[in-house]
């Protein structure tokens, strides 16, 4: 059976040199899906997929190209929704973990917080990415990788 693939969500993803690493280390194969501005990799293990511009066109061909197992990274709670019901791992930037039995919590908070920003309850700041995030998410891409690889060999 093949190897997971590490499927990334990369416009602003904060976390691209970690993610190479990690697919370094365990052989995986990375697809980058953006809009643009992303240059091509030397490493053949590297594919860029620039998708047309539009809502939701780079989710779109993720959800299309995963499977089952793959890896995906994301920092788009309705794109980690789709990717879970795929069978796929999912994780933030920050390290956390999407699974079926957080998805719901994680699409509320999300609709949730929307709601309160539109409504000017909150402002629309996103806390800043720090080294704490950076570490948390090299350590659960390792511990998903481990697994998913663990799962694609049956």
């Amino acid at each position: 059976m093949s190897a997971p693939t590490i499927y990334v969500d990369a416009d602003a993803c904060p976390v691209k040199d970690e993610i190479l690493r990690v697919g370094e280390r365990y052989g995986l194969a990375i697809v980058l899906v953006s809009n643009g501005g992303i240059r091509p990799s030397r490493d053949p293990m590297v594919r860029v997929v620039t998708v047309p511009q539009g809502a939701d066109a780079a989710d779109d061909w993720i959800v299309e190209h995963c499977q089952p197992n793959d890896v995906v990274v994301t920092a788009d709670v309705p794109l980690a929704s789709r990717s879970v019901s795929v069978g796929a791992h999912v994780l933030g930037p920050t390290g956390r973990e999407y699974t079926p039995q957080s998805m719901g919590m994680a699409l509320a908070m999300r609709d949730l917080k929307q709601h309160l920003r539109e409504t000017g309850e909150i402002k629309g700041y996103n806390p800043s990415f720090s080294g704490k995030d950076r570490s948390a998410f090299l350590v659960a891409l390792d511990r998903v990788a481990q697994r998913a690889i663990r799962a694609k060999q049956g």
